[in-house]
């Protein structure tokens, strides 16, 4: 009798397990945006490979501490992840600073904006209706543009479209692909591989992004005289450190966690607290307070989200 309560508990809480780790996942990755503000001598590349290499390094320190309970991957498993890698943090990057750099902030962030959409509707599971997800996102398209719109309005009013601009569209686009179908694969990679923990596929993971953000500085990063020169290297630094431990390795370890315990489509639904968090942090870093229209915004993502969650239950 207690076992059988016991198993008809344990659905419901993997999945709200799942939900907070996602949900933390966010609240991390959210960190990102207001890094570039406490840094501003340093530039994106420079900043995103000191994240990611300190993911890398804090992956393997975690390998090398956790050695009786981690294993080496093979050879597949490692081209895994580093492809994974490069789908979801140092290819997607470069991609997106790309886009930004041809067409501006604007229209790339109004794309990439998008995932969570995505992400949600190529990761519906088999048995959920259409019209049971249909309000989730309706929801959470609907705080995607309110949140946007200042950037829509500025859009649609721009002077002709050169060929940078249309070339920073298509960047954006492939790197909101890009990061997509990260999710899904990974989320698919887990629940294929369950042998393996959500810990030590992190750890892969980050030791393959630390190799692929030393490449991307090596090619496109600025001289070690230059790095070494700034004003607030040592903040610089520290901003590194807490986004490549923080952001960068304990939010994929969150991540992953609820990519295996959530249909992906829920855990897409989760990736909008990213933007939730990132525009708290913004508010109290710049001492200001949300407009109304941002404060509707976040209303509908906290709908949306709750009406995704009671459609997979």
């Amino acid at each position: 009798m207690v076992l059988g309560s016991s198993a008809a508990h344990t659905p419901s809480r993997a999945i709200w397990i799942g939900i907070a780790a996602g949900v933390g996942a966010g609240a991390l990755w959210g960190l990102v945006f207001v890094v570039p503000q406490l840094t501003p001598g340093l530039s994106s590349v420079d900043l995103t490979a000191g994240r990611f290499v300190s993911f890398g390094l804090m992956a393997t320190l975690m390998m090398v501490l956790g050695r009786r309970s981690h294993s080496l991957p093979t050879w597949s498993q490692a081209a895994t992840a580093l492809g994974m890698s490069l789908l979801g943090a140092t290819g997607y990057y470069l991609l997106l600073a790309e886009a930004i750099s041809a067409a501006g902030s604007e229209v790339p962030t109004l794309i990439v904006g998008t995932i969570p959409i995505w992400v949600m509707l190529l990761g519906k599971p088999l048995g959920l209706k259409w019209s049971a997800l249909l309000p989730g996102l309706v929801l959470t398209a609907a705080g995607l543009l309110l949140m946007m719109q200042a950037s829509l309005a500025h859009a649609l009013v721009l002077p002709q479209h050169g060929a940078d601009f249309w070339w920073g569209v298509l960047l954006a686009v492939v790197a909101m692909v890009s990061w997509t179908v990260f999710a899904l694969l990974n989320a698919l990679w887990l629940k294929r591989h369950p042998q393996v923990s959500a810990a030590q596929w992190t750890n892969w993971m980050g030791m393959a992004t630390g190799v692929g953000a030393l490449v991307l500085w090596l090619i496109a990063g600025s001289e070690p005289k230059e790095l070494l020169a700034q004003e607030n290297i040592g903040l610089a630094a520290m901003a590194c450190v807490a986004t490549g431990v923080g952001s960068g390795w304990a939010g994929s370890m969150l991540w992953n966690l609820a990519s295996r315990r959530l249909s992906v489509s829920l855990a897409g639904q989760l990736i909008v607290s990213e933007t939730l968090f990132g525009l708290f942090y913004a508010f109290v870093w710049q001492g200001d307070w949300p407009t109304l229209a941002q404060w509707l915004a976040v209303l509908l993502f906290t709908l949306g989200t709750l009406a995704s969650i009671r459609a997979h239950r």
